[in-house]
């Protein structure tokens, strides 16, 4: 496989790493802030079952590649964690 593939899988797990991180700010959102109702039962469910929807039809389809999408979706979880957590940091200072 060339690199474009590895590539493609590389931004999927991007791409997927940042919704499921999305889904997860919204989850514990809904519950520190105590309006835990059907939102965030729906957030839960789907942010635990969105990795697995991916990465089992990537691996039907891109098999070779499914390495570089778990790569990508940890990635992408580690850097929007590490972006939310300078920016409160930064707004806690002034």
């Amino acid at each position: 496989m060339g690199v474009e593939w590895v590539m493609l899988g590389f931004v999927i797990g991007a791409v997927s790493g940042t919704v499921q991180y999305f889904l997860l700010s919204k989850f514990t959102g809904s519950v520190t802030g105590g309006k835990f109702g059907k939102k965030g039962v729906l957030f839960a469910i789907t942010q635990f079952l969105f990795p697995f929807t991916v990465l089992f039809i990537s691996a039907f389809f891109l098999s070779a590649e499914l390495l570089m999408i778990g790569i990508g979706m940890a990635a992408s979880l580690v850097v929007c964690a590490l972006i939310r957590f300078f920016m409160v940091s930064k707004a806690g200072k002034k």
